[in-house]
């Protein structure tokens, strides 16, 4: 009898210690979901664009830019092979500097009337605009180092 019960205490002092350790190990699993995380691409209409880039419509003769970070825009075409090759650069990036630089997508095809107004004529168009100052232009599919390079130097100023 008291074997029993003294296998029944061992069994009962397994089962909590294997519920801490799992309780933990979700724990330390959720924190790590948490943390990696990252945002990726947003992509923009034209009414997004007015409200989180500029008011072009209100101010027309002068660049506001009214972000809270730097930011890299992209006017592609789905069906454009160049800007499929930049496409996952942009989303590895929009990871690397998450909570520094916002990295937008413009549908040139469903916002033509927001390429037109910066005279897009060939796609993919990069379009980075630092916090002061006026936005540089970028047109054709650019290597990740180049759009490094200018994330480092144009928009965080490093």
């Amino acid at each position: 009898m008291k074997k029993s019960i003294f296998a029944a205490i061992l069994l009962v002092f397994k089962l909590l210690a294997f519920a801490g350790e799992n309780k933990e190990n979700k724990t330390v699993n959720n924190e790590q979901q948490k943390t990696e995380k990252k945002m990726g691409t947003i992509h923009l209409t034209k009414g997004e664009f007015l409200s989180k880039v500029a008011n072009f419509e209100a101010n027309p003769t002068e660049w506001k830019y009214l972000g809270d970070k730097p930011c890299i825009i992209d006017f592609y075409a789905a069906w454009c092979g160049p800007c499929k090759v930049v496409a996952p650069i942009l989303e590895d990036l929009a990871k690397e500097y998450d909570g520094q630089v916002y990295i937008y997508k413009v549908d040139t095809e469903a916002e033509q009337e927001l390429a037109g107004a910066f005279g897009i004529r060939s796609i993919p168009s990069i379009l980075f605009c630092p916090m002061i100052g006026a936005p540089q232009m970028a047109q054709g599919a650019l290597p990740k180092d180049s759009f490094k390079k200018a994330i480092e130097e144009v928009l965080l100023k490093k």
